[in-house]
């Protein structure tokens, strides 16, 4: 079947709409893993014992399970107990607490590579241990990890298209809703691999950009 211009010129509104759902659910659950992953982190490394091995198993648990039947869990099963949420918040919120648990894991590695002296000398001089994280440790352990989590930032992007299974209209869905309409498949998809590469390849500059930004002084 030959490209045709005109029609990919035609349906690049629609896309561009379904685009702006698959970029917003993207930076929303990004930003709830970065939370929900921060706090397993530190439950982890200083809580106590029986915190720290409930958040491992718990992380454990949510990454030895697909994405996708945690998607379904959030949208028809959360109801079950009370719990109703809409779509594009049940995706969000599988989306966040799915990459949380693979965050937690590239935070504590943050953690470990921090120097113990570093925590020797914040107590010398008399700050807490949560002063100690957030003004010392913190700074240093993000720098060296931020590869890792713009890794996992463009792989959440690519994943967004499993929204679509609990009714997300995101780019992919919309796609193959008008590739259902028309017959005609190779525009609608040739669009959306070109959009996805293209934002992976923003997201790969936009992770170079932060690792040099916070690039500590030597």
């Amino acid at each position: 079947m030959i490209f045709d211009f005109g029609f990919a010129l035609s349906i690049m509104p629609l896309l561009a709409k379904a685009a702006l759902t698959t970029i917003f659910a993207t930076i929303c659950g990004f930003a709830l893993a970065m939370i929900v992953g921060l706090a397993a982190a530190v439950a982890r490394r200083y809580g106590g014992r029986g915190l720290a091995l409930a958040v491992r198993f718990t992380a454990e648990f949510i990454r030895s399970t697909p994405l996708l039947v945690q998607i379904f869990f959030l949208f028809f099963l959360a109801p079950k107990i009370g719990i109703t949420l809409p779509p594009l918040v049940a995706g969000i919120l599988a989306l966040g607490l799915h990459y949380g648990a693979y965050l937690a894991e590239v935070y504590r590695s943050g953690f470990e590579a921090v120097p113990k002296g570093q925590w020797e000398a914040a107590k010398a001089l008399g700050l807490n241990r949560w002063l100690t994280l957030r003004l010392v440790v913190l700074r240093q352990a993000i720098q060296p990890i931020v590869p890792a989590m713009g890794n996992y930032f463009i792989a959440m992007f690519k994943e967004t298209p499993l929204l679509s299974a609990i009714a997300v209209i995101e780019l992919m869905a919309s796609a193959k809703l008008i590739a259902a309409e028309t017959f005609r498949y190779v525009e609608p998809v040739t669009l959306v691999g070109i959009f996805f590469l293209l934002m992976s390849a923003a997201g790969a500059l936009l992770t170079r950009y932060a690792e040099q930004r916070l690039q500590i002084p030597r």
